[in-house]
């Protein structure tokens, strides 16, 4: 005899091959933007219920602005270029198939030389 299935007290998987919610459209503030014109969109997939963790599909033009970042987020570059440069003179160029975090408190440029599309994981 088999034990009956029970509802699992978690929500269910979400997987990124279904449907893609709706984008959202939008560019860097004009008081940070410093080149290009970076128009962005991002597929959020999930939220989770304290609204602390996003994970989706972000994708940008070319272009260059600053960043200041009060979350940490993972990115795993999918497609382009993206070369990051911190406050402190460090210069990172990742490309498709690269996977970096920038922490919260990060601070400096994000310049996107080829269009770029990424997974990202955020944690606020």
């Amino acid at each position: 005899m088999s034990a009956p299935e029970t509802a699992l007290p978690f929500a269910p998987v979400v997987d990124f091959r279904a449907a893609a919610p709706a984008p959202q459209r939008y560019s860097p503030p004009a008081e940070r933007l410093l080149s290009g014109h970076p128009e962005q969109a991002a597929w959020n997939y999930y939220s989770s219920a304290d609204g602390r963790f996003h994970s989706g599909i972000w994708e940008s033009a070319v272009g260059k602005w600053r960043v200041v970042f009060s979350e940490s987020e993972f990115c795993h570059l999918l497609a382009g270029v993206i070369v990051v440069t911190g406050d402190d003179g460090a210069v990172h160029t990742y490309r498709a198939g690269d996977a970096f975090v920038t922490p919260a408190g990060f601070t400096g440029w994000w310049d996107v030389t080829e269009p770029a599309r990424k997974y990202y994981a955020i944690y606020e």
